[in-house]
């Protein structure tokens, strides 16, 4: 073991960028001077990179750690569970990781969601469930039925077929077209008239499903009134079209419910998670279905649901997940998600009334809150390309100790066991954060 800390530092970094492929980002940008973090360890809300910075995780990974980092107890599990038995073939057998945590979910999911089929990602969580919408629809003889409807805006996945139905605006999917027939956009506006307009002009006799997130991330986290939701389940009650509620973010407490649906009093007949599912702790997601759906494959080998996954219901992983959704239930986390992020939502409410002239506008429900900047408020202008919003945000955040996914939006998301100290922290950390974008660009 080097002794030589900078050494070691600079060795991973050079190891990292010759071998390493990191998501999303563009290489070159990566070899810029202290471009590339190498993060170490991780306790409660806080990460520290391997030259002993401390940040806050202002985005709980990405949506994801909602018990924190550092839970030991999470680590025992996972090692007890793979002295027991580590894996066993999910096509032909159930384990009792498995059975415990199904039976967890259908306690703890809105009523009537009684099944859950267990995935890896939350990508595959999306694909499943197309494809369980339209096998299921081919199953009941209608084998009309390919096309899935999802709003402009949204964000589903990067696995081929929920690639074809992103339709986020941060998500080229030029380069891998012709995508999947049948991908449907809707308007992005939160007004189900207008979904229902598509449904009539695509002839509802061909639309298989409709999928979207509670409260969409991808599109700025605005939540729907009421009887948004309403309307798309009498639609596709109307219509024999299976609704998807896509809570591969919204669930386990980010929006200070268990599942964002129980916001709305609406039973989807799928519902995808993941992240939060097992607060990162191990790779697991899963399609939670109802029983109208699943009874739709009973019946002879022909109409068994089509394909699986070598590690889905990996028992190591359904272990811990029971294990985080004990945490969360057990310290209320849940609660605290509601609580606390009212607190937040009303101390961006000051910063906005602070910086009124680059703040635009502060949102969210629970610990899914937003910030949204733009050049000049009053007048309505927008940050230009030439501007470099995302690079002069993201490095002002880092140089303030948070970590997040900034730019002219600022996204507020930290693990669900944040107390009111480490909130007042966050937000004293984005008062210097704005101050340093408005003297950036000459406007304060």
């Amino acid at each position: 073991m080097t002794t030589d800390f900078s050494d070691d530092v600079k060795d991973y970094i050079d190891r990292s960028l010759k071998h390493l492929w990191i998501h999303t980002v563009q290489q070159d940008e990566l070899e810029q001077d202290d471009a590339l973090l190498v993060i170490r360890s991780g306790e409660g809300i806080y990460l520290t990179d391997s030259k002993a910075r401390k940040y806050i995780d202002l985005m709980s990974g990405l949506w994801v750690v909602a018990v924190g980092h550092g839970r030991e107890q999470l680590s025992e599990i996972a090692a007890e569970q793979m002295a027991r038995m580590s894996f066993a073939n999910p096509f032909s057998y159930a384990t009792e990781p498995a059975i415990d945590l199904a039976t967890r979910l259908a306690e703890i999911s809105p009523p009537g969601l009684e099944r859950a089929f267990f995935v890896n990602s939350g990508s595959e969580a999306v694909e499943t469930a197309i494809r369980m919408a339209k096998q299921w629809q081919y199953n009941r003889g209608d084998q009309r039925k390919f096309k899935v409807i999802s709003r402009v805006g949204s964000y589903h996945g990067t696995t081929y077929g929920a690639l074809s139905i992103n339709h986020s605006s941060y998500m080229n999917k030029t380069p891998f077209e012709p995508m999947m027939p049948g991908a449907v956009k809707a308007p992005g506006e939160l007004n189900a008239d207008l979904i229902e307009q598509v449904v009539l002009q695509e002839k509802p006799e061909t639309v298989a499903a409709i999928i979207a997130e509670p409260i969409s991330t991808a599109n700025g986290s605005h939540v729907p009134a009421p009887e948004y939701w309403k309307k798309l389940r009498a639609l596709c009650d109307e219509h024999d079209i299976v609704l998807i509620a896509d809570e591969v973010i919204n669930g386990f407490g980010r929006t200070g419910k268990w599942f964002a649906m129980e916001h709305f009093g609406v039973t989807p007949d799928l519902i995808t998670v993941a992240k939060q599912l097992s607060s990162g702790y191990a790779p697991i997601a899963a399609v939670l279905a109802s029983e109208k759906i699943s009874d739709g494959f009973r019946g002879d080998t022909s109409k068994a649901l089509i394909g699986g996954s070598t590690w889905g219901a990996h028992p190591v992983s359904c272990a811990v997940a029971l294990g985080n959704l004990d945490i969360i239930a057990n310290e209320r986390l849940v609660e605290n998600s509601e609580k606390t992020g009212a607190y937040i939502a009303e101390q961006l409410l000051e910063l906005q009334n602070r910086h009124s002239g680059i703040v635009a506008d502060t949102r969210g429900i629970g610990l899914m809150q937003v910030i949204d900047l733009k050049r000049n408020v009053e007048a309505g202008e927008s940050f230009r390309e030439e501007d470099e919003i995302g690079k002069v945000v993201g490095q002002a955040m880092r140089d303030n100790g948070l970590l997040s996914r900034a730019g002219a939006t600022i996204q507020i998301a930290p693990p669900l066991v944040i107390n009111r100290e480490e909130a007042d922290e966050i937000v004293d950390s984005l008062d210097q954060v704005l101050d340093t974008v408005e003297s950036t660009y000459g406007l304060k």
